[in-house]
């Protein structure tokens, strides 16, 4: 794909906690950073990944005052009024936010401020779920993501079933082009880190894993129940990596089930390559994935995963190749697939072969110009 060599001033508005969406926004900023564009983040806080220093990137914060006069703090309102101060005073040349509402909602509003100063402003809108799958059950923000989706200037979607149920679930005008999520390869270690391994566990134990925030949506209970019954079978030790709302409940629910000496809750890291790099099965069992962004990153270290089917995850996670696909909740099937590769060292190595090779698909230097060509056509 040839591009004009043209750097643009970019703005990206994006969550900054521990998940998917936030992961890619930042990884893709600083990714155009290094391509020489200039960045700005425009968040409450710094995103979680943003842990470099460049003259290219820059964070601005949205200050939330606590007024006397309002029951509910009104993000949204402080959000257009930030991208439109830094639209005017940074000259950007566009601005990328990531999820429908708030994020594009709020960019509408400053955009149509802008165009009253004689400023026009393009917006990308990227959706990665939750804006859709959850929000866009609720009624009440029917009409407002589909005028958000509908009036953006480009929309895309991090997999074909994202895309497929976004048309599904709102009356849409615009076209939407799926731009997958990715990985920067060069992040990830393929090298077994034996002192870490040893860390965890013994020689002859096998590593299984898991990595979410914590959320009902990934079925947590259910890492712990098929690990109950990997371990009837392969000696193995489970890492939880990350935090959130059923933490506590998944701790007890570990000590119901007398797993906690081989179960460790490692909390949040912002690096994960380096434990996914000891590790030899990934677990994910979510309720739905658009995606699936940690399962790549999982492949990317040659871990191969057993999964749920749901959403996107079989654009990721392809059956009988890098890992396998079973029903929502059906824990035998996902304990007895497990076993299989566990049991098999053959199998499982050429597994982990085919993760990291499908992984590769993703790399950063694949997906970075179909984002680039996208700001390239809005700034003709």
């Amino acid at each position: 794909m040839q591009l004009k060599n043209k750097k643009y001033k970019i703005g990206i508005v994006c969550y900054p906690t521990y998940g998917g969406s936030g992961v890619v926004a930042t990884e893709l900023g600083m990714a155009l950073a290094n391509k020489d564009h200039e960045v700005h983040f425009i968040s409450y806080s710094q995103p979680f990944r943003l842990d470099v220093f460049s003259n290219k990137i820059n964070f601005h914060e949205v200050s939330v005052p606590d007024y006397p006069l309002f029951e509910y703090i009104p993000y949204e309102h402080n959000l257009t009024a930030k991208l439109v101060d830094v639209v005017l005073h940074e000259k950007l040349n566009l601005l990328h936010v990531h999820y429908a509402i708030p994020h594009a909602s709020a960019a509408l509003s400053a955009k149509q401020i802008l165009e009253a100063q004689g400023i026009h402003i393009p917006i990308i809108t990227t959706l990665h779920g939750t804006d859709i799958t959850l929000l866009g059950k609720d009624k009440s923000f029917k009409s407002v993501i589909e005028f958000a989706i509908n009036n953006s200037d480009a929309v895309t979607a991090v997999s074909k079933s994202l895309k497929k149920e976004t048309l599904a679930s709102f009356k849409l005008e615009k076209e939407i082009q799926v731009i997958p999520n990715f990985i920067d390869s060069k992040l990830y270690k393929t090298e077994n880190d034996k002192a870490l391994r040893r860390s965890f566990t013994k020689d002859s134990e096998r590593i299984i894993i898991h990595i979410s925030n914590f959320r009902k949506v990934k079925r947590v209970q259910d890492v712990l129940k098929v690990f109950v019954k990997i371990r009837k079978k392969i000696p193995s030790k489970l890492l939880l990596i990350g935090d959130g709302p059923e933490r506590l409940k998944m701790e007890q629910l570990c000590r119901n089930l007398d797993l906690c000496d081989n179960v460790r809750f490692i909390g949040k890291l912002k690096a994960v390559e380096r434990v996914l790099s000891v590790s030899d099965l990934f677990l994910l069992p979510s309720e739905t994935e658009s995606f699936g962004l940690v399962a790549l990153e999982a492949m990317a270290s040659k871990v191969p995963v057993v999964s749920s089917n749901s959403g996107g995850l079989s654009e990721v996670n392809i059956e009988g190749k890098t890992g396998f696909l079973l029903n929502v909740k059906d824990i035998d099937g996902m304990a007895k697939k497990a076993i299989l590769l566990l049991s098999d060292e053959n199998k499982l190595e050429q597994f982990k072969e085919n993760a990291f090779s499908h992984a590769m698909e993703f790399d950063l230097p694949n997906i970075l110009p179909l984002y680039e060509k996208i700001y390239e056509d809005l700034s003709k």
